[in-house]
Protein backbone atom coordinates (compact mmCIF):
# COMPACT_ATOMS: atom_id res chain seq x y z
CA UNK A 1 0.00 0.00 0.00
CA UNK A 2 2.53 1.98 0.57
CA UNK A 3 4.52 2.23 -2.48
CA UNK A 4 1.37 2.64 -4.21
CA UNK A 5 0.85 5.67 -2.41
CA UNK A 6 4.13 6.88 -2.64
CA UNK A 7 3.86 5.98 -6.57
CA UNK A 8 0.40 8.41 -6.95
CA UNK A 9 2.13 11.45 -5.16
CA UNK A 10 5.31 10.82 -7.18
CA UNK A 11 2.62 10.91 -10.39
CA UNK A 12 0.95 14.39 -9.05
CA UNK A 13 4.39 15.67 -8.09
CA UNK A 14 5.07 15.54 -12.18
CA UNK A 15 1.94 16.38 -13.39
CA UNK A 16 1.55 19.71 -10.82
CA UNK A 17 4.88 20.90 -10.45
CA UNK A 18 4.12 23.58 -7.39
CA UNK A 19 3.88 20.19 -5.02
CA UNK A 20 8.09 19.83 -5.38
CA UNK A 21 8.18 23.20 -3.42
CA UNK A 22 8.15 23.71 0.53
CA UNK A 23 5.16 24.81 0.64
CA UNK A 24 4.77 27.68 2.70
CA UNK A 25 0.49 27.44 3.22
CA UNK A 26 -1.62 26.82 6.17
CA UNK A 27 -2.19 22.99 6.88
CA UNK A 28 -5.54 23.26 6.08
CA UNK A 29 -4.47 24.80 2.45
CA UNK A 30 -2.02 22.40 1.31
CA UNK A 31 -4.84 19.62 2.54
CA UNK A 32 -7.09 21.23 0.00
CA UNK A 33 -4.59 21.70 -3.06
CA UNK A 34 -3.68 17.83 -3.03
CA UNK A 35 -7.25 17.15 -2.88
CA UNK A 36 -7.92 19.84 -6.11
CA UNK A 37 -4.93 18.04 -7.64
CA UNK A 38 -6.58 14.90 -6.98
CA UNK A 39 -9.88 15.89 -8.84
CA UNK A 40 -7.83 17.53 -11.47
CA UNK A 41 -5.91 14.58 -12.16
CA UNK A 42 -8.62 12.55 -12.24
CA UNK A 43 -10.36 15.09 -14.46
CA UNK A 44 -8.00 14.82 -16.96
CA UNK A 45 -7.18 11.38 -17.19
CA UNK A 46 -11.57 11.39 -17.59
CA UNK A 47 -12.00 13.48 -20.50
CA UNK A 48 -8.55 14.43 -21.74
CA UNK A 49 -6.31 17.78 -21.90
CA UNK A 50 -8.91 20.72 -22.33
CA UNK A 51 -7.75 23.09 -25.15
CA UNK A 52 -9.02 26.49 -22.68
CA UNK A 53 -6.62 25.63 -19.82
CA UNK A 54 -3.06 25.55 -20.93
CA UNK A 55 -0.18 23.41 -20.61
CA UNK A 56 2.32 24.05 -18.23
CA UNK A 57 4.99 24.45 -20.87
CA UNK A 58 3.17 27.27 -22.30
CA UNK A 59 1.42 28.91 -19.06
CA UNK A 60 2.01 31.80 -18.67
CA UNK A 61 1.76 33.60 -15.18
CA UNK A 62 -0.29 36.82 -14.41
CA UNK A 63 1.75 39.79 -13.40
CA UNK A 64 2.80 40.44 -10.05
CA UNK A 65 1.52 43.37 -8.39
CA UNK A 66 3.99 45.74 -8.22
CA UNK A 67 2.45 48.11 -5.92
CA UNK A 68 1.84 45.82 -3.46
CA UNK A 69 3.12 42.17 -2.08
CA UNK A 70 2.53 38.90 -3.67
CA UNK A 71 1.06 35.80 -2.10
CA UNK A 72 3.89 34.51 -1.36
CA UNK A 73 5.58 37.62 0.06
CA UNK A 74 2.54 37.39 2.46
CA UNK A 75 2.68 34.13 3.13
CA UNK A 76 6.44 34.28 4.07
CA UNK A 77 5.93 37.08 6.25
CA UNK A 78 2.91 35.02 8.00
CA UNK A 79 5.32 32.43 8.90
CA UNK A 80 8.18 33.93 9.78
CA UNK A 81 5.98 35.67 12.43
CA UNK A 82 4.72 32.53 13.35
CA UNK A 83 8.36 31.29 13.92
CA UNK A 84 9.43 34.05 15.89
CA UNK A 85 5.87 33.93 18.28
CA UNK A 86 7.41 30.17 18.83
CA UNK A 87 10.85 31.07 19.20
CA UNK A 88 9.71 33.53 22.25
Amino acid sequence: MRVTVERAFGYLKNRFRILENKPFHPYKTQVKLVLAYCILHNWILRYGVDEIIPTEENWVPNPVNQHGPSDNDMDNITWAAERDTWAN
